[in-house]
């Protein structure tokens, strides 16, 4: 069974920074691909970032590209999402997520296992 937790969450003004991390357990994680997903009060789970197995591949949402980074430790099992520039409307609650098949993709129906999430709040 894979268990996802994210942890890194927290209160940051516009313009900060915050690392997210989400640990994976799971002989098979470095295997996964792995995405960042976030969702606001009232809306729906929209993708942030994605990466393959090896972290070779990236993907970005366009409102994110440029500030956000992800990168994952496949020896200590972990992915990350360094988010620098934040603003108001980053606020949401952060999710990652794993893919078994290992694309690199930005739908939430491509994901099979999931994390509880963590809060981001951003304030002007």
């Amino acid at each position: 069974q894979v268990q996802l937790v994210e942890s890194g969450g927290g209160l940051v003004q516009a313009g900060g920074s915050l690392r997210l991390s989400c640990a994976v357990s799971g002989r098979t994680f470095s295997t996964y691909a792995m995405g960042w997903f976030r969702q606001a009060p009232g809306k729906e789970r929209e993708f942030v970032a994605a990466c393959s197995w090896s972290g070779g591949r990236k993907l970005y949402a366009d409102s994110v590209k440029g500030r956000f980074t992800i990168s994952r430790d496949n020896a200590k099992n972990t992915v990350y999402l360094q988010m620098d520039s934040l603003k108001p409307e980053d606020t949401a609650v952060y999710y990652c997520a794993a893919d078994q098949a290992g694309g690199v993709r930005s739908g939430v129906g491509a994901y099979e296992y999931w994390g509880q999430g963590t809060q981001v709040t951003v304030s002007s």
